[in-house]
């Protein structure tokens, strides 16, 4: 099959997220394919394909390559369609793979490598939202992703992408952030025509999994929460107050240093 959406989901908690996630893509975007690798049992007729878990460095990094389609969409379990997709896949006319930069790119979170020192203007990427193409350079670029991933003996599989992908000739695309929606106080900011909002991915949308009393289901409830967290983020740097605009964040990014912890829940933020 040509094109598709695939998700990854291990444990029931975020077999739920994905089957919210998928009737939301499903939603804006009939016709389009949905498959997910699972060990459980989702809801009967909602995905398009259910395949186990193939063994692997992890759950996700074993089920990319196993994609049965000639175009995949990757989806991390916190995604919300805000849009249809529209012309999206036609990247992959001409790149074999599509990924947008992180958030929080200064923090010392972010700017952990491994093997390769990248400059700081290739930042990681957030690999909750991946588009690639069946291809041999792709096969090679996703086997090497994990053999980079297991001798490294990281959590975040972000740090050996960004390794993998610096160091690799594969022709790839950095997706504009409203395919990879993590800060949804961007909407605050922008211009009537500066973007189409199309993927929301907010770790906010698992925050009930990590013992907040509620459960954000959308985002209508996601921007207040959103704004009001950035604002207490601010206040985690009083040395920022009063400074200019842009200096603010040399400011806020010399008193971090390198503590990767600072955030507005008071935990190391989830990229």
């Amino acid at each position: 099959m040509r094109d598709g959406i695939l998700y990854v989901a291990a444990g029931p908690d975020y077999l739920d997220l994905a089957e919210r996630s998928a009737r939301s893509f499903r939603a804006l975007n009939p016709g389009l394919a949905i498959d997910i690798f699972t060990d459980g049992t989702p809801e009967p007729g909602l995905f398009d394909r259910v395949e186990p878990i193939p063994a692997g460095a992890t759950a996700k990094l074993a089920s990319l390559p196993e994609s049965r389609f000639e175009r995949t969409l990757y989806l991390d379990c916190d995604t919300l369609a805000l849009a249809p997709l529209g012309d999206i896949f036609a990247l992959l006319d001409r790149f074999e793979l599509a990924v947008a930069h992180d958030m929080r790119r200064t923090s010392a979170l972010i700017r952990e490598g491994h093997a390769e020192r990248p400059p700081y203007a290739f930042p990681q990427m957030n690999c909750g939202v991946l588009l690639y193409r069946r291809s041999p350079a792709v096969s090679h670029f996703l086997a090497d992703w994990q053999r980079r991933y297991l001798a490294a003996g990281r959590k975040r599989d972000q740090i050996t992408f960004r390794d993998q992908l610096w160091a690799s000739d594969l022709r790839f695309y950095v997706l504009p952030p409203e395919f990879n929606l993590r800060r949804v106080t961007m909407l605050d900011a922008w211009e009537p025509l500066d973007a189409r909002p199309t993927i929301l991915h907010s770790h906010r949308l698992v925050q009930h999994l990590r013992g907040a009393a509620e459960r954000i289901e959308g985002l209508d409830q996601l921007l207040p929460e959103e704004r009001l967290a950035l604002a207490q983020e601010w206040k985690a740097f009083p040395q920022a107050e009063g400074a200019p605009a842009d200096r603010r964040f040399h400011l806020a990014e010399a008193a971090a240093g390198d503590d990767a912890t600072i955030g507005a829940d008071g935990v190391a933020p989830v990229a």
